[in-house]
């Protein structure tokens, strides 16, 4: 009976306490306001109907008129209510091929792209084409993104895993890699793939263009698929940092077409844009044969429709958007710059706030929306979490989310190096905000080590 009238008691707190959600990166509904352009654009294209009203003119900016009447003449009947081909509308498409080319100074070929309803479709599909059994490896970094250890479970896969190195910002060492892949073939293992987040996530580290050489020379040398996930490549944050797309570090290493098999994937959910509720993205996927090309084709064509025509819109709005001279640019780029400056400064804040707890160490906010702060429990508080058979990082969120209202994520939801402790959380509370979201974890945390320490 005492632990039940704790617990309603508990609960009844967190009722009348904000909750504040800093486990998922979902910027929107944190209240970061979306773009307008591309709201406009979006708008325009879902009701048609009033491109031609005098009244449009005074709402919506030129350009946003003519993009939409230019997308509304690329699909099927001018509606964004009509079916997409299997691998989204071409002139989107092309669109999204010139923002790639654009990026990376190499040429992209519109029949290498499918656009899909952000990453998680493109990853599902991709694990479910390589992995035919349990005998089948995919290399990837610990800690890691949840839902790649969970599809390839579920597509009978077996997931080889690379400790990334704290020490060093969580860097990834290709002797490391080396030693995993061989140990997995030692065992019998065929291992088909290597997945790379970068900028990273949970860890946010932000990868140096020699280690991204030296990834893609590992996946050329050793027959690997490189799948790189780059859905925050737009949330850099060190001044020493930039984003460099693996298909662009392979074309510059002078790896062809056919010398590397690369999946890139993109997603509208991240980036200064956040439109995660718009399912939308896309990946590229080069340097496969015809016959495997074939098979990716026909696993998407089980949906009927690659995915849904408003998130295809944002996605070729995401890689061509407004330019010097138009009318809606200085809004776009003032909406832009306002969103990742406050995130650069949101990233320090925490980083720096995490740094001066007691029993806390945190790796430099680099990029991508989260820190992952180790916390180095004390024994007590491992006791405890064991009495109540739980992970002593999950005790210590729970405790976090019922004495302030905060909601992270722990760090054994990801994987970390065992007797090791974590949490990840989000820079995505507003920044007005945020000197109380700081005041509240630094508070809760202070009580705890004070409750449990050695």
């Amino acid at each position: 009976m005492p632990c039940r009238k704790l617990t309603v008691i508990r609960l009844n707190f967190i009722q009348l306490v904000q909750i504040l959600s800093c486990s998922v990166g979902n910027p929107q509904s944190l209240g970061q306001q979306p773009i307008t352009f591309f709201r406009e654009v979006l708008s325009l294209c879902d009701h048609p109907n009033i491109l031609d009203r005098p009244q449009t003119k005074e709402l919506f900016s030129a350009d946003a008129i003519e993009r939409a009447r230019q997308i509304l003449d690329q699909l099927p009947g001018r509606s964004t209510g009509s079916y997409s081909p299997t691998q989204g509308n071409k002139g989107l498409r092309e669109t999204i091929a010139a923002g790639i080319e654009a990026r990376d100074g190499f040429p992209a070929n519109v029949n290498d792209l499918f656009l899909t309803d952000g990453a998680t479709p493109a990853i599902h599909t991709m694990l479910h084409l390589l992995i035919r059994s349990k005998q089948d490896g995919i290399l990837v970094p610990i800690p890691q993104y949840p839902l790649y250890s969970a599809s390839i479970a579920l597509y009978g896969g077996t997931l080889v895993p690379h400790y990334l190195d704290e020490a060093k910002g969580w860097g990834l060492e290709i002797s490391d890699l080396k030693k995993q892949l061989d140990d997995a073939r030692s065992k019998g293992i065929t291992v088909k793939t290597m997945v790379v987040i970068n900028p990273g996530n949970p860890t946010g580290q932000v990868l140096t263009e020699e280690n991204q050489k030296q990834i893609v020379d590992f996946c050329k040398e050793e027959g690997l698929v490189l799948l790189a996930d780059e859905v925050y490549q737009e949330n850099v944050y060190a001044p020493d940092k930039k984003f460099h797309s693996f298909k662009k570090i392979a074309r510059s290493c002078g790896y062809g077409e056919n010398d590397i098999a690369l999946v890139s994937i993109h997603s509208v959910s991240k980036g200064y844009y956040g439109e995660c509720g718009r399912r939308g993205g896309y990946m590229e996927v080069t340097g496969f044969s015809s016959e495997i090309r074939k098979q990716i084709y026909k696993l998407v064509s089980v949906n009927i429709c690659s995915s849904n025509v408003n998130g295809h819109i944002i996605a070729s709005l995401v890689m061509n958007p407004p330019k010097v001279g138009d009318e809606s640019y200085e809004t776009f780029r003032a909406e832009k710059d306002a969103i990742l400056s406050s995130m650069t400064r949101r990233a320090k804040i925490l980083e720096d706030a995490f740094n001066s707890l007691e029993g806390v160490t945190c790796n430099k906010a680099e990029g991508a929306m989260y820190l992952f702060p180790r916390i180095n429990l004390p024994n007590k508080a491992i006791k405890a979490a064991e009495s109540v058979s739980t992970a002593p990082d999950a005790f210590y969120a729970r405790r976090l989310l019922e004495e302030k209202g905060i909601v992270v994520v722990p760090g054994s939801g990801f994987g970390q190096v065992p007797g090791t402790w974590h949490i990840r959380s989000t820079i995505l509370p507003p920044e007005d905000k945020f000197p109380a979201f700081v005041d509240r974890f630094t508070a809760f945390h202070k009580k705890f080590m004070d409750e449990y320490r050695d």
